[in-house]
């Protein structure tokens, strides 16, 4: 056995860090807030944090089977939080955000325990996907890649929730 796959892959230990930074921010940024709390719209554009918890869970949904895991199981009701959608104008367009939190830990659940299992050698295999139009994408060049947009996207909910009236929760 190579040194590469009986070894603790670094790539994968940070990977995982980083995510589970990213899932406390989200729970810290969002908790306490109400489904109206959660479609405040930021002023003159942007999208409320209603979209961006949905949009973090269909990212992951995107990127699960690559990790070798299974969509959430709100999967196909995330299309409206999709990258370039248009920004939630109403209640009747959003899903409730209990239930994206709820979604949003099962996809984090899930994202780690795929990583987990990943090899060194996977993380240099082909990604079936690049974001970034990179046609050199390998698994490892997109999961940084999404490690990065969640962390983007979480430190938003920061801002969303003040837009929202509540007090910083991350000192």
């Amino acid at each position: 056995m190579s040194s590469t796959t009986s070894e603790p892959n670094a790539q994968v230990k940070v990977l995982r860090h980083q995510a589970s930074i990213v899932q406390q921010v989200v729970k810290m940024n969002t908790d306490g807030l109400s489904q109206a709390d959660s479609l405040v719209q930021p002023s003159p554009a942007g999208n409320c944090m209603n979209w961006v918890v949905g949009h973090l869970v269909a990212v992951y949904n995107q990127v699960l089977p690559v990790v070798h895991q299974e969509p959430t199981s709100l999967h196909q009701s995330l299309t409206r939080y999709n990258r370039g959608s248009r920004p939630i104008q109403s209640a009747s367009e959003a899903l409730g955000i209990e239930e994206l939190l709820a979604e949003w830990n099962e996809a984090c659940a899930r994202y780690d325990a795929g990583l987990k299992s990943m090899t060194a050698e996977e993380l240099l295999q082909p990604a079936p996907m690049s974001p970034t139009n990179n046609p050199d994408e390998t698994i490892g060049t997109l999961l940084n890649t999404i490690s990065w947009h969640q962390s983007y996207h979480s430190g938003q909910t920061g801002l969303l929730r003040r837009l929202a009236g509540k007090d910083g929760a991350i000192a």
